[in-house]
């Protein structure tokens, strides 16, 4: 979450503008948990005279394509990206069971739109971390620190995602029956919510992070997705969202706890700083299960396939375990896949439920 000259040590990758020797190894430093990606770079300076000069330098200009777009992938922390993709997912499966039927166009148009913006916010969050001086050596991404990319790339590529995300909500107001009002509130209002994040007022500096990413990654994704495929505004998705919410939360809150030392030291505040370690560590454990009471309740009360969501319990003791003994390491990531199978298994439940058997409000 977060230059320094990364030169000489290749563990930390290659900083701007220099040139790979015939020794040296493009890596990619491993942000938010992921194993590091190295690159052999071609010999530039011992000449290969049996070699084709023509073939060499478009193998390294492969080389260096390769290297760059790894990095911008890197950037994206695409392993968060279950936050977003579930909601969408919720959303269309919710319109499934009122319409009996999904348009595939608009799923896929909306997936995109979601997607990209989620990637740009968590550029915003990249940029603003470190010309704050958040993001250090230790921190989990790097992408600034070890001048993977520079800021100016990190910029273009977030402006370049947000005006892909603006692309597909255009092509939204044309394939969908919605509304325009309605779908330029919802979707800007989620667009500005990830890049106020750490952007402009930067509500993720003054405890109001959890908030946005309650009500993004929630209610508004999930409606956003509901209502371009059935072509108005309902408060049901409002309702079907908590427990994905709640668990998409979980994710945000044990990056948070993680971070507290660093975060107090870079002088911001957060809603783990202000309650401390204990209560974090109940606040965890409510934001990871409830949702599975919640998914008890609906499975006693209205349909067995509901309970589909309890096969990914077993994946949540460890979490809490390991939370417990205060190593927090890789918490975020594992949170991040249980938060995706249990999407995934709380969508498939809501589709297989018999028709009429879900409260529909």
């Amino acid at each position: 979450m977060n230059a320094a000259d990364t030169t000489s040590d290749p563990g930390r990758g290659m900083a701007v503008g220099q040139k790979p020797s015939s020794a040296e190894t493009y890596v990619l430093a491993g942000s938010n948990g992921h194993k590091e990606t190295r690159y052999p770079v071609l010999n530039d300076t011992v000449p290969n005279k049996t070699a084709n000069p023509r073939s060499t330098g478009m193998a390294r200009v492969a080389s260096d394509m390769r290297y760059k777009c790894a990095a911008y992938v890197l950037a994206l922390r695409p392993w968060s990206f279950s936050a977003s993709l579930t909601p969408v997912a919720l959303g269309s499966a919710l319109a499934y069971k009122l319409e009996g039927s999904v348009d595939l166009v608009i799923l896929m148009v909306c997936a995109v739109a979601v997607l990209v913006v989620h990637g740009a916010g968590n550029l915003v969050n990249t940029y603003y971390d470190f010309s704050k001086g958040i993001d250090h050596k230790k921190s989990d991404d790097r992408t600034l620190v070890d001048e993977i990319l520079a800021p100016q790339d990190v910029v273009m590529f977030g402006a370049l995602l947000y005006s892909l995300g603006c692309l597909c909500a255009t092509l939204l107001y044309f394939l969908s029956t919605l509304r325009m009002e309605h779908l330029a509130l919802i979707y800007f209002g989620g667009l500005s919510s990830s890049f106020l994040y750490t952007g402009g007022i930067g509500l993720k500096y003054v405890a109001l992070g959890d908030v946005v990413i309650l009500i993004t990654f929630g209610p508004l994704a999930v409606m956003f997705a509901h209502a371009v495929q059935v072509g108005y505004l309902s408060v049901l998705p409002l309702v079907y969202a908590v427990p994905l919410a709640l668990n998409t939360e979980a994710i945000l809150h044990s990056n948070n706890t993680r971070d507290m030392d660093s975060d107090k030291q870079a002088g911001i505040v957060t809603l783990a700083i202000l309650i401390g370690p204990t209560l974090s560590y109940i606040l965890f454990n409510l934001l990871l299960f409830v949702p599975y009471m919640l998914f008890c309740i609906l499975a006693t009360r209205y349909t067995i396939s509901m309970a589909l969501p309890l096969l990914t319990l077993p994946m949540a003791f460890p979490l809490e375990r390991q939370f417990r003994s205060q190593c927090y390491s890789k918490i975020p990531q594992k949170t991040a896949k249980l938060n995706l199978l249990m999407g995934l298994f709380y969508v498939f439940g809501i589709i297989l439920a018999p028709q009429g058997s879900l409260p529909l409000l």
